[in-house]
């Protein structure tokens, strides 16, 4: 049985060509993309709304819920300045314009997360802590909790379908 090997940005500090630990979290915008490893904690806190009192039938295109994802986790080896480095200048374009809206014309903002737990586009960062120490010296703890924005649309709809598709796949597949 052949063993696939590949690379993801700053995850193996290895030679080319060996094959490298699945994070358990990507955050990315556009080409740059930042591995999580050994998350310990993601959270998934869901808001919903109600419409106001008094309201009519009638039903305007509004997010009737507000998502967050809170992170913890760890950013490892040789490359984790380069990663805290790549987090923190996403972060910052994820408020001031990422590069997926410039690429899809602003259909798409924010970043991108993929977990074990959600697929979603459209994040935000909210707040990014860093905390370093002396028992782990090769690590940087990392947690970061990022706000779902999405704007109305019929492509945020299938792209939470698709997260939806990937679970079944998983279920099935075990």
């Amino acid at each position: 049985m052949a063993q696939t090997s590949f690379t993801i940005f700053g995850s193996s500090d290895e030679a080319f060509g060996t094959s490298v630990t699945i994070p358990s979290a990507l955050i990315a915008d556009g080409p740059v993309i930042v591995p999580l490893y050994a998350v310990t904690q993601m959270t998934l806190q869901e808001s919903y709304h109600l419409p106001p009192i008094g309201s009519t039938g009638h039903k305007a295109i509004v997010a009737t819920h507000d998502d967050s994802v809170t992170l913890t986790g760890m950013l490892v080896g040789k490359s984790r300045f380069l990663n805290k480095i790549a987090l923190e200048t996403i972060a910052e374009s994820s408020k001031r314009g990422s590069f997926m809206q410039a690429a899809t014309g602003g259909k798409i903002s924010g970043l991108i997360l993929v977990t074990a737990l959600t697929i979603r586009t459209d994040m935000h960062v909210k707040s990014l802590s860093f905390t370093v120490t002396s028992q782990r010296r090769e690590s940087i703890d990392v947690s970061v909790t990022l706000d779902h924005m999405p704007k109305p649309s019929l492509l945020g709809k299938i792209l939470d379908a698709s997260t939806l598709v990937v679970g079944l796949r998983d279920f099935v597949g075990s």
